[in-house]
């Protein structure tokens, strides 16, 4: 099963908020998934993203990727 570290949107129309999962790279955005590392909020000023680092290492470890809009969002 090939795995990714992508972003789930969640919230109403025109005010999104993102959890930050680990998914099965084939599944749609908004399905199961194998557990949240943390969240993104871009309507906020400060502190948009908490991630929790060691899961994200700990999940890098066994090769998962790391999608291209969180790779950004992370710099």
């Amino acid at each position: 099963m090939a795995v990714k570290i992508r972003l789930m949107r969640l919230g109403k129309k025109n005010k999104p908020f993102y959890r930050i999962v680990v998914i099965d790279s084939k599944s749609p955005r908004n399905s199961t998934y194998l557990e949240n590392l943390g969240n993104y909020d871009p309507n906020l000023d400060k502190d948009k993203v908490k991630i929790d680092s060691e899961r994200v290492k700990f999940w890098k470890e066994r090769g998962a990727v790391v999608s291209k809009g969180l790779l950004r969002i992370l710099k």
